[in-house]
């Protein structure tokens, strides 16, 4: 072969090499950042073709995207009440400051997910300190994860990070503070349904006796209707009655004698003692033309 085109083929592997050293591409999902003994040159976050120093200079790459850190266990934190609650939590992270991310942590994600980690505790046990178990639990839960976030971020920014979220997945009590706290709660719902069930009686008795007040009002009012009404009747039947006896005083009397037989003897055992002659026995004898020609 040709010495210079061996020697055009060498200069072009070497060009090529050195090439492919001192060009790299940027993701749009990353930062990139230029380092030259160990000294920070340059921080690209813009995607796309660029070039560096071959062999003098390095390029590290961190994550644009939002980050997460959950936590595997839940934590053990005190209340205000000295009361343990098992905590599940976990937090939304990104770079924000790529140069002073490196410079601080050495790029490191996982020293810098152990430091947010030990700010959000800390943070977490001094904010569950200040409060009741209702007040994390329901009360004002919305106000701790926001107090611990913003907390966590001022912390966080030293180091080039911003945090964007921290949210509590799950508050729960140990299992031996549970069954003492369910235990009190079936206690105080029994208590609560006694108190119901006895108003309730209370009321049933009332209205019942309302019922029974008011029925014997209405029956007595119904009497007393009654009575009116039966009282008018017998008047005005004592009016015809007089009214047509007093037409025929003989049919009056023949009419009533009739009532007093019909009274005497109502039953088949009853006995009259009296004189045949009697007034009584006069409708019997049919003399009541004799009396009345009498009269």
């Amino acid at each position: 072969m040709n010495p210079r085109a061996t020697l055009l083929i060498g200069v072009t592997l070497i060009v090529a090499v050195l090439a492919s050293m001192s060009l790299f591409v940027v993701d749009e999902r990353r930062y990139a950042i230029v380092t030259q003994f160990g000294e920070v040159r340059q921080v690209i976050d813009q995607p796309g073709l660029h070039f560096k120093m071959p062999l003098i200079q390095n390029v590290r790459f961190f994550d644009k995207r939002l980050l997460t850190i959950d936590t595997p266990d839940p934590e053990r934190f005190i209340t205000s009440e000295k009361k343990n609650v098992l905590v599940d939590h976990f937090v939304k992270w990104r770079i924000v400051d790529p140069k002073q991310y490196f410079i601080s942590l050495a790029g490191d994600e996982l020293r810098a997910r152990t430091r947010i980690m030990q700010t959000v505790n800390a943070t977490l046990r001094e904010e569950f300190g200040l409060r009741t178990v209702h007040d994390v639990v329901s009360g004002e839960r919305d106000r701790v994860m926001e107090e611990v976030r913003q907390k966590t971020d001022k912390d966080a920014r030293t180091f080039g990070v911003a945090i964007v979220d921290v949210r509590l997945k799950r508050v729960d009590l140990p299992v031996e503070v549970s069954e003492s706290v369910y235990r009190r709660m079936e206690a105080e719902r029994k208590r609560v349904a006694n108190n119901l069930r006895s108003e309730g009686a209370a009321d049933a008795e009332r209205i019942r006796a309302e019922a029974d007040r008011e029925r014997e009002v209405i029956i007595a009012k119904a009497y007393r209707e009654a009575q009116k009404i039966r009282g008018e009747g017998d008047a005005e039947a004592a009016r015809i009655f007089n009214e047509a006896f007093g037409r025929d005083p003989e049919f009056f009397r023949f009419y009533r004698s009739l009532e007093a037989y019909r009274a005497s003897f109502a039953r088949r055992d009853d006995v009259l003692v009296l004189d045949a002659t009697s007034e009584f026995f006069r409708h019997f004898r049919g003399d009541t033309a004799a009396t009345e020609g009498a009269r």
